[in-house]
């Protein structure tokens, strides 16, 4: 697998896990990665959160690490990456409304450069309009946002993915071994 250059778009309240096994996994095999959030800078920090599952009627969420952005988001030029990935959180609900990331996201797309998001990432996919025809899983929640956006909702196991073209999704965290490995594949062709 050769060295790929690529953005994650985040912001403040991502999910812990969603950011930071993602960023550090494709570092370790390496790649490189470029976090960024808008209207913040290399250095400054995001607040994320820990979404778990206990049996309650959706997840609940503890104060996570802070974590630390290695790139500027004024800065970036989407032309120089070959790849996207989208954590989720409540991040994405926020950066839904920035139209420089609407538009970053439409670019991955245009090209047909592999994305990868999971979560409440579906709803920055669905704002940006690049999921019509296209399966999606998300976090059960963002079914209607899915659909509304003319997305084909596949509802899956907690720990596993989906691809469909240069999308991949999941619905969680826990399905990180199954999402990573098909979003390695994308970035080998």
């Amino acid at each position: 697998m050769n060295n790929k250059k690529i953005l994650m778009i985040t912001g403040d309240f991502t999910e812990d896990y969603e950011t930071m096994v993602p960023f550090q996994a494709l570092i370790s095999v390496g790649h490189t990665v470029h976090a960024v959030c808008p209207d913040k800078k290399s250095g400054d920090t995001v607040a994320t959160a820990i979404h778990d599952f206990e049996g309650d009627q959706t997840y609940t969420e503890k104060v996570g690490h802070r974590f630390a952005l290695n790139a500027t988001f004024a800065d970036v030029n989407v032309e120089d990456y070959d790849a996207l990935i989208i954590p989720g959180g409540r991040a994405p609900e926020y950066l839904r409304l920035n139209k420089d990331v609407i538009a970053m996201v439409k670019y991955f797309f245009e090209t047909n450069k592999p994305v990868a998001a999971v979560c409440h990432g579906a709803q920055l996919l669905a704002a940006a309009g690049v999921l019509e025809g296209r399966k999606c899983s998300a976090y059960p929640a963002c079914q209607p946002e899915v659909e509304l956006a003319k997305g084909k909702f596949v509802e899956l196991p907690v720990d596993q993915a989906v691809t469909d073209g240069n999308l991949v999704t999941a619905p969680a965290w826990p399905a990180h071994p199954a999402w990573l490995a098909q979003f390695y594949v994308l970035l080998a062709k």
